[in-house]
């Protein structure tokens, strides 16, 4: 299933990740892909894409902007993130600027659906029991996703990726992957 459907998401999307791609060439200096060293499955690190949304060099400033993060636990997360680009800003707003994790779920790294990978440093501040978030590969799309991602407290988000190792199923991914359409068109969580 990840395979088809990454095969054809990348082509049926492919007219929404060129556009993509042009805008965030021509609006600021820098690459169009963002690359970042992720926790996949078991912790081992696997280099996620996505398309960048912020401005070049912006990874380097996030110690100064920690006071202002708006998220329990390791991750980062912050409303109005000065770092953020204004095509960056609607490309995550959208969740284009996640598209390109099907070529991770084409090469394995990822699934369609599982729980988010979070940046290897994030990953090494978890405490043990949200390590049991490692059980499983890491997903495109998945609870918190379609749940409110960061109006989500991190613990809650965490214990959200266990209970569906815990139950997950042919139909549940069915069902998270239909719902992720709606939750990505009403923006809700989205930073």
């Amino acid at each position: 299933m990840d395979i088809v459907g990454a095969i054809a998401g990348l082509i049926v999307l492919s007219p929404i990740m060129l556009a993509a791609a042009a805008a965030v060439k021509l609006s600021s200096p820098g690459p169009i892909i963002f690359r970042q060293e992720r926790a996949g499955y078991g912790g081992r690190p696997f280099t996620f894409y996505k398309f960048r949304t912020m401005f070049k060099g912006a990874e380097a400033t996030k110690d100064g902007l920690q006071p202002r993060n708006e998220q329990s636990g390791p991750v980062f997360k912050m409303t109005n993130d000065p770092r953020i680009t204004p095509v960056g800003r609607f490309l995550r707003k959208t969740s284009i600027d996640e598209l390109p994790q099907l070529w991770n779920v084409l090469r394995g790294h990822m699934s369609l659906v599982g729980p988010r990978p979070l940046p290897c440093e994030e990953s090494d501040d978890c405490d043990g029991w949200q390590r049991r978030r490692l059980d499983l590969t890491p997903g495109l799309t998945g609870v918190w996703q379609v749940s409110g991602r960061c109006e989500i407290d991190f613990d809650e988000w965490v214990r959200m990726d266990i209970r569906y190792a815990e139950h997950r199923s042919l139909i549940l991914d069915l069902k998270l992957l239909l719902t992720t359409v709606p939750a990505v068109l009403s923006g809700r969580g989205a930073r």
